[in-house]
């Protein structure tokens, strides 16, 4: 069975930073292509940061670019989006996604609230 489980939201005033961890269970985690959505109520999920088979290829939305950095520990089955200086428009509900092209899984969701 496969799980993903995100940790790390949480409450945050502007400018702040927080680390959000999506743990894999249940796939050979390096086979898979990790991304970051996030979603407002009653918006569509953006997609925030990916990263492929190496540290070094990753993209970002560019509302999110040279502020938060995707990583990945493939040794832990982790991923990770470290996210500084954020804004009150990064509030939003954060999920890790998975996909080999053929199969996709999400995890559950960890909230972001960036306010003062």
């Amino acid at each position: 069975q496969v799980q993903l489980v995100e940790s790390g939201g949480g409450l945050v005033q502007p400018g702040g930073s927080l680390k959000l961890s999506c743990a894999a269970s249940g796939v050979i985690f390096r086979d898979f292509v990790m991304v970051w959505n996030r979603q407002v109520p009653g918006k569509e999920y953006e997609s925030v940061a990916q990263i492929g088979w190496s540290d070094d290829a990753t993209t970002y939305a560019d509302s999110v670019k040279g502020r938060f950095t995707i990583s990945r520990d493939n040794s832990k089955s982790t991923v990770f989006l470290q996210m500084n200086s954020l804004r009150p428009e990064d509030t939003a509900v954060y999920y890790c996604k998975i996909t080999n092209g053929a199969t996709t899984y999400w995890g559950q969701g960890t909230q972001v609230t960036v306010s003062s």
